[in-house]
């Protein structure tokens, strides 16, 4: 587990943020109770980073990184708590590692890390005092499940599948008639209380916009295989053969020493809504991140004793995920002009501070005061790059900049340097928010020698609306 985590320090450090990171990392420069998009541990988590290792890159992944592998360290366990040996609690622990999603994305800054982390600890909690019927590892589960939900609310999942695992044996029910699961949940409403209290003050700001997703769209099952194909590929396709072989051979889970019934019950609500979701919406990869520990467990009792070609997929399966994994990452570090291909999918984490060089001489040449962005994900990596010395603000959804004061205030009194994809720029719509726009041309982002993005350069001035604190009209 060592070479794993040295390779994703060492990534962090050479690898640009993506979008979704940098914006996080707005969120850590003002710790809340809750932000926008998400309940606040991942920029919790970003400012202890950052406090430890600098304002990089590194600082900003290095808690992730550490908490994926104490989720390796914990999946581990879990294996021997259900049963193991020595040898298939290592093998659970290795098939995790090698997951696709676990080798590229446990080296990045995304809720899904922490949510991982302490849904993982939150079923090792429980499995240690349902074995010892200790009242302290109910409280540590609770705890941990409350952790979890203050990380993603996917979280709250784990209520109904920690039900279902105590009330289908009898000794869970008769744990159920003890005090020990109820002060757990308890524990856990207490601590995500406190994104709730958030919630109440701010006109239940994060509830509306994750939960409007339930049950939304109309009908769509082509979402369903593409959920499916999209997980056999980021689980490591020969991992997830072994554990569709455990799940659906009654003989191999009987032949195995290592019990997957507390993971595929705990697991089982959210896998449950991931195909309900699937049906009428897009699933994102990330999100069943969560159950993947429980997944390596399932694959893990399904490569017990094999023998032949079986065999030989056992050894092959975490070669291929770390295979693939330090390929992508060495594909994600090194520059596009090494590659010298048409086209690059790590561009959109290319380029940056060179485009922020360009950013602000263009700024200055037009006397700008403040660069403006569309999107989100622009703001956040201008935001980051010490290159541009003026204040970056999103044009529009303004809402999910309450309480991020982060340097001093735009002066929107004077003209304004508007930066980002031609997509996502409308003239007409600058129109009604300025009474002046004027665009100034094409600026690009890239590696040198390598694939480039193009942006459009507008500048504008004399708003029509309170910039700050509504932004413009859709």
């Amino acid at each position: 587990m060592v070479i794993p985590l040295a390779v994703r320090l060492a990534a962090a450090g050479a690898i640009h943020l993506t979008e979704d990171e940098a914006y996080y990392r707005l969120w850590s420069f003002a710790p809340a109770l809750g932000y926008y998009d998400h309940p606040p541990m991942i920029a919790w988590w970003i400012a202890l980073g950052r406090s430890l290792a600098g304002d990089n890159s590194l600082g900003v992944r290095l808690l992730p990184i550490l908490g994926s592998a104490v989720t390796t360290v914990l999946t581990f366990d879990l294996a021997r708590l259900a049963g193991a040996g020595e040898r298939g609690a290592n093998r659970a622990a290795i098939f995790f590692s090698a997951m696709l999603l676990v080798t590229v994305g446990g080296a990045l800054a995304v809720p899904d890390a922490p949510a991982s982390l302490f849904w993982t600890a939150t079923i090792w909690g429980a499995l240690k005092a349902r074995r010892g019927d200790a009242v302290r590892w109910w409280l540590a589960a609770g705890l941990a499940a409350g952790l979890a939900c203050l990380s993603k609310y996917s979280a709250l999942f784990l209520a109904p599948g920690v039900g279902l695992w105590l009330i289908s044996s009898p000794s869970g029910r008769v744990a159920l008639r003890r005090p020990g699961p109820w002060m757990a949940a308890a524990i856990s409403l207490c601590v995500f209380g406190l994104n709730v209290g958030w919630n109440a003050e701010h006109h239940w700001l994060t509830f509306a916009k994750q939960f409007g997703r339930v049950g939304s769209g109309a009908f769509t099952p082509i979402h369903l295989p593409e959920f499916v194909l999209g997980q056999f590929l980021l689980i490591n396709p020969l991992i997830f053969v072994f554990a569709v072989r455990a799940l659906t051979s009654r003989a191999v889970r009987e032949a195995s020493p290592l019990a997957i019934g507390p993971f595929v019950a705990t697991s089982a609500p959210f896998a449950l809504y991931l195909l309900f979701h699937a049906l009428h919406a897009q699933v994102e990869a990330h999100w069943p991140a969560p159950i993947y520990p429980a997944i390596a467990l399932c694959a893990a009792a399904g490569a017990e004793d094999v023998k032949g070609a079986w065999a030989r997929l056992r050894i092959a399966a975490p070669v291929l995920g770390y295979a693939l994994g330090a390929i992508a990452l060495v594909w994600l570090a090194i520059p596009a002009s090494i590659l010298s291909l048409p086209a690059d999918p790590a561009l959109p984490v290319r380029g940056w501070r060179a485009f922020a060089v360009k950013v602000e001489a263009d700024r200055r040449a037009q006397d700008a005061a403040w660069v403006g962005t569309a999107s989100y994900g622009s703001a956040a990596q201008l935001a980051g790059e010490a290159a541009l010395r003026a204040p970056v603000i999103q044009l529009y959804e303004r809402v999910r900049y309450l309480g991020l004061a982060n340097g001093p205030p735009a002066n929107v009194g004077r003209p304004g340097l508007v930066v980002d994809l031609p997509r996502r720029l409308d003239l007409a719509r600058l129109g009604r928010c300025f009474a002046i726009v004027r665009p100034v041309g094409p600026a690009r982002r890239g590696d040198a020698g390598g694939p480039f993005t193009t942006y459009d350069e507008v500048v504008v001035s004399a708003p029509r609306v309170d910039l700050l604190a509504s932004g413009c009209p859709g």
